[in-house]
Protein backbone atom coordinates (compact mmCIF):
# COMPACT_ATOMS: atom_id res chain seq x y z
CA UNK A 1 0.00 0.00 0.00
CA UNK A 2 1.29 3.70 -1.10
CA UNK A 3 1.63 6.25 1.63
CA UNK A 4 2.58 8.95 -0.45
CA UNK A 5 2.04 9.30 -4.20
CA UNK A 6 4.14 12.42 -6.87
CA UNK A 7 2.68 13.41 -9.93
CA UNK A 8 4.38 14.92 -12.31
CA UNK A 9 6.23 17.52 -10.18
CA UNK A 10 7.96 20.34 -12.31
CA UNK A 11 9.83 23.09 -10.76
CA UNK A 12 11.95 26.23 -11.88
CA UNK A 13 14.19 28.80 -10.87
CA UNK A 14 14.53 31.52 -13.29
CA UNK A 15 13.97 29.54 -16.10
CA UNK A 16 16.06 26.39 -14.97
CA UNK A 17 14.24 23.19 -14.45
CA UNK A 18 14.99 21.83 -11.60
CA UNK A 19 12.48 19.22 -11.28
CA UNK A 20 11.18 17.41 -14.62
CA UNK A 21 7.63 15.35 -14.56
CA UNK A 22 8.81 13.42 -11.71
CA UNK A 23 6.33 10.42 -10.50
CA UNK A 24 7.37 8.47 -7.27
CA UNK A 25 5.24 5.90 -5.68
CA UNK A 26 6.26 4.86 -2.11
CA UNK A 27 5.21 1.60 -0.23
CA UNK A 28 4.05 2.32 3.37
CA UNK A 29 7.16 0.84 5.64
CA UNK A 30 9.58 0.47 3.22
CA UNK A 31 12.99 2.49 3.15
CA UNK A 32 12.85 4.38 -0.64
CA UNK A 33 16.02 5.52 -1.84
CA UNK A 34 16.63 9.07 -3.91
CA UNK A 35 20.09 8.81 -5.37
CA UNK A 36 21.70 11.13 -8.38
CA UNK A 37 25.29 13.25 -9.08
CA UNK A 38 25.08 16.53 -7.00
CA UNK A 39 22.54 19.45 -9.15
CA UNK A 40 20.17 16.36 -9.90
CA UNK A 41 17.34 17.60 -7.72
CA UNK A 42 17.13 15.90 -4.84
CA UNK A 43 17.10 17.86 -1.99
CA UNK A 44 14.26 20.05 -4.23
CA UNK A 45 12.04 17.54 -4.17
CA UNK A 46 12.25 16.70 -0.86
CA UNK A 47 11.19 20.38 -0.43
CA UNK A 48 8.62 20.33 -2.39
CA UNK A 49 7.35 16.97 -0.03
CA UNK A 50 7.61 19.40 3.19
CA UNK A 51 6.18 22.67 1.75
CA UNK A 52 9.67 24.28 1.86
CA UNK A 53 9.05 25.01 -2.12
CA UNK A 54 5.73 24.65 -3.99
CA UNK A 55 5.88 22.65 -7.35
CA UNK A 56 5.01 24.84 -10.44
CA UNK A 57 2.56 22.01 -11.23
CA UNK A 58 1.91 18.49 -10.16
CA UNK A 59 0.77 16.59 -7.19
CA UNK A 60 2.10 15.32 -3.83
CA UNK A 61 -0.13 13.61 -2.23
CA UNK A 62 0.53 11.61 1.41
CA UNK A 63 -2.19 9.02 2.89
CA UNK A 64 -5.04 10.82 0.82
CA UNK A 65 -3.98 14.10 1.44
CA UNK A 66 -2.84 16.72 -0.62
CA UNK A 67 0.43 18.50 0.48
CA UNK A 68 0.87 20.83 -2.13
CA UNK A 69 0.45 24.43 -0.94
CA UNK A 70 0.61 23.63 2.82
CA UNK A 71 2.83 25.04 5.69
CA UNK A 72 5.98 23.19 6.50
CA UNK A 73 4.35 23.19 9.94
CA UNK A 74 1.27 21.95 8.47
CA UNK A 75 2.90 19.04 6.87
CA UNK A 76 4.64 17.96 9.96
CA UNK A 77 1.37 17.85 11.87
CA UNK A 78 -0.37 15.05 9.21
CA UNK A 79 2.78 12.72 10.02
CA UNK A 80 5.96 14.02 7.78
CA UNK A 81 9.45 14.54 9.77
CA UNK A 82 12.53 15.67 8.32
CA UNK A 83 16.30 14.98 9.19
CA UNK A 84 17.96 18.19 7.47
CA UNK A 85 21.02 17.70 5.68
CA UNK A 86 22.78 20.31 7.83
CA UNK A 87 21.53 19.48 11.69
CA UNK A 88 19.09 21.81 12.81
CA UNK A 89 18.78 21.98 16.78
CA UNK A 90 19.00 23.79 19.58
CA UNK A 91 22.60 24.23 20.44
CA UNK A 92 22.17 26.25 23.58
CA UNK A 93 19.99 23.51 24.90
CA UNK A 94 20.57 20.16 26.62
CA UNK A 95 20.17 16.99 24.67
CA UNK A 96 16.56 16.55 26.62
CA UNK A 97 15.37 20.01 26.15
CA UNK A 98 16.15 19.32 22.59
CA UNK A 99 13.62 16.26 22.64
CA UNK A 100 11.40 17.59 24.54
CA UNK A 101 10.70 20.59 22.12
CA UNK A 102 8.92 18.99 19.70
CA UNK A 103 6.43 17.13 21.07
CA UNK A 104 5.20 20.74 22.39
CA UNK A 105 5.46 22.03 18.64
CA UNK A 106 3.53 18.86 17.35
CA UNK A 107 0.86 19.05 20.35
CA UNK A 108 0.00 23.11 20.42
CA UNK A 109 1.04 23.90 16.89
CA UNK A 110 4.06 25.71 17.54
CA UNK A 111 7.33 26.89 20.44
CA UNK A 112 6.65 29.28 23.03
CA UNK A 113 9.67 30.45 25.14
CA UNK A 114 7.01 31.26 28.00
CA UNK A 115 5.66 27.61 27.77
CA UNK A 116 8.72 25.91 28.83
CA UNK A 117 7.94 25.63 31.89
CA UNK A 118 4.92 23.71 31.49
CA UNK A 119 6.61 21.52 29.41
CA UNK A 120 9.43 20.70 31.79
CA UNK A 121 7.01 19.51 34.68
CA UNK A 122 5.57 17.14 32.17
CA UNK A 123 6.79 13.78 33.34
CA UNK A 124 5.27 11.77 30.44
CA UNK A 125 7.42 14.12 28.31
CA UNK A 126 10.47 13.88 29.91
CA UNK A 127 10.38 10.32 30.04
CA UNK A 128 9.41 9.95 26.15
CA UNK A 129 12.69 12.37 25.76
CA UNK A 130 14.91 10.25 27.98
CA UNK A 131 13.28 6.92 25.91
CA UNK A 132 14.30 8.28 22.53
CA UNK A 133 17.72 9.47 23.89
CA UNK A 134 19.03 6.19 24.76
CA UNK A 135 17.27 4.66 21.64
CA UNK A 136 20.01 7.03 19.58
CA UNK A 137 22.82 6.29 22.05
CA UNK A 138 22.67 9.92 23.50
CA UNK A 139 21.22 9.24 26.90
CA UNK A 140 24.67 9.48 28.74
CA UNK A 141 24.59 13.27 27.62
CA UNK A 142 21.39 13.97 28.42
CA UNK A 143 22.52 17.28 30.29
CA UNK A 144 24.94 18.26 28.04
CA UNK A 145 24.42 21.45 25.49
CA UNK A 146 23.79 20.01 22.15
CA UNK A 147 26.43 22.91 20.61
CA UNK A 148 29.24 20.48 21.96
CA UNK A 149 27.95 17.77 20.12
CA UNK A 150 30.37 15.98 17.33
CA UNK A 151 28.60 16.46 13.63
CA UNK A 152 27.74 12.37 14.32
CA UNK A 153 26.07 12.58 17.73
CA UNK A 154 24.19 15.86 16.55
CA UNK A 155 22.64 13.87 13.17
CA UNK A 156 21.66 11.43 16.19
CA UNK A 157 19.97 13.75 18.45
CA UNK A 158 18.17 15.39 15.33
CA UNK A 159 16.68 11.93 14.37
CA UNK A 160 15.65 11.38 17.94
CA UNK A 161 13.76 15.05 17.63
CA UNK A 162 11.76 13.72 14.67
CA UNK A 163 11.09 10.47 16.65
CA UNK A 164 9.84 12.02 19.34
CA UNK A 165 6.92 13.15 16.96
CA UNK A 166 5.59 10.18 16.15
CA UNK A 167 6.07 10.38 12.25
CA UNK A 168 4.33 8.15 9.68
CA UNK A 169 6.76 9.31 6.79
CA UNK A 170 10.50 10.47 7.55
CA UNK A 171 12.54 12.09 5.01
CA UNK A 172 16.09 12.16 6.02
CA UNK A 173 18.58 14.32 3.89
CA UNK A 174 22.29 12.38 3.56
CA UNK A 175 22.02 11.56 7.15
CA UNK A 176 25.47 9.93 7.51
CA UNK A 177 27.09 13.09 5.52
CA UNK A 178 30.48 13.85 7.17
CA UNK A 179 30.04 10.92 9.36
CA UNK A 180 33.44 8.33 9.84
CA UNK A 181 32.89 4.91 8.63
CA UNK A 182 31.79 3.34 11.99
CA UNK A 183 29.44 6.03 12.75
CA UNK A 184 27.76 5.42 9.27
CA UNK A 185 27.26 1.40 10.42
CA UNK A 186 26.07 2.66 13.54
CA UNK A 187 23.51 4.99 11.86
CA UNK A 188 22.73 2.47 9.85
CA UNK A 189 22.00 0.03 12.51
CA UNK A 190 20.11 2.39 14.16
CA UNK A 191 17.80 3.14 10.67
CA UNK A 192 17.39 -0.61 10.73
CA UNK A 193 15.87 -0.91 14.30
CA UNK A 194 13.46 2.59 13.66
CA UNK A 195 12.25 0.33 10.79
CA UNK A 196 10.95 -2.11 13.13
CA UNK A 197 7.87 0.64 14.08
CA UNK A 198 7.10 0.40 10.56
CA UNK A 199 7.93 3.87 9.77
CA UNK A 200 8.42 4.70 6.28
CA UNK A 201 11.09 6.51 5.45
CA UNK A 202 12.67 8.25 2.17
CA UNK A 203 16.82 8.76 2.10
CA UNK A 204 18.91 11.11 -0.15
CA UNK A 205 22.13 9.54 -0.18
CA UNK A 206 25.46 9.86 -1.48
CA UNK A 207 27.22 6.78 0.14
CA UNK A 208 25.49 3.65 -1.90
CA UNK A 209 26.71 1.66 1.06
CA UNK A 210 23.83 2.75 3.12
CA UNK A 211 21.68 2.83 0.40
CA UNK A 212 22.21 -0.67 -0.48
CA UNK A 213 22.14 -1.68 3.24
CA UNK A 214 18.99 0.37 3.68
CA UNK A 215 16.55 0.74 1.10
CA UNK A 216 13.91 -1.45 -0.27
CA UNK A 217 13.11 0.37 -3.57
CA UNK A 218 16.18 3.29 -5.76
CA UNK A 219 15.08 5.99 -7.61
CA UNK A 220 17.25 7.78 -9.78
CA UNK A 221 17.32 11.77 -10.63
CA UNK A 222 19.51 13.21 -13.02
CA UNK A 223 19.33 16.64 -14.04
CA UNK A 224 15.65 16.87 -12.39
CA UNK A 225 14.25 13.79 -14.32
CA UNK A 226 13.71 9.75 -12.84
CA UNK A 227 16.01 7.92 -15.42
CA UNK A 228 15.92 4.74 -12.93
CA UNK A 229 13.67 3.14 -10.55
CA UNK A 230 13.52 -0.26 -8.87
CA UNK A 231 15.22 -2.58 -6.45
CA UNK A 232 18.67 -2.36 -5.65
CA UNK A 233 20.03 -5.13 -7.57
CA UNK A 234 18.29 -3.88 -10.77
CA UNK A 235 19.56 -0.62 -10.44
CA UNK A 236 23.16 -1.32 -9.71
CA UNK A 237 23.55 -3.01 -13.19
CA UNK A 238 21.43 -0.14 -14.99
CA UNK A 239 24.01 1.28 -17.36
CA UNK A 240 21.73 4.46 -17.13
CA UNK A 241 22.34 4.89 -13.91
CA UNK A 242 26.18 3.74 -14.05
CA UNK A 243 26.59 6.58 -16.82
CA UNK A 244 24.70 9.20 -14.86
CA UNK A 245 25.75 9.22 -11.44
CA UNK A 246 29.22 8.02 -11.73
CA UNK A 247 30.11 8.52 -15.51
CA UNK A 248 30.23 4.67 -16.51
CA UNK A 249 31.97 3.09 -12.99
CA UNK A 250 29.67 0.04 -11.65
CA UNK A 251 27.89 0.70 -8.60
Amino acid sequence: MSILQVQNVNKSFSGLRALNNVNLTVEEGHVHAIIGPNGAGKSTLLNCFVGRLTPDTGTVTFNGTSLVGKSPHEINQVGVARVFQTPEIFGDLTLLENVMIPTLAKRDGAFALNAWARVDGERAVIEKAEHLLEDVGLADKRDVLANSLSRGDKRRLELAMCLVQDPKLLLLDEPTAGMSRADTNATIDLLKRIGERGITKIVIEHDMHVVFSLAHKISVLAQGTVIAEGKPDDIKGDPRVQEAYLGGAHL
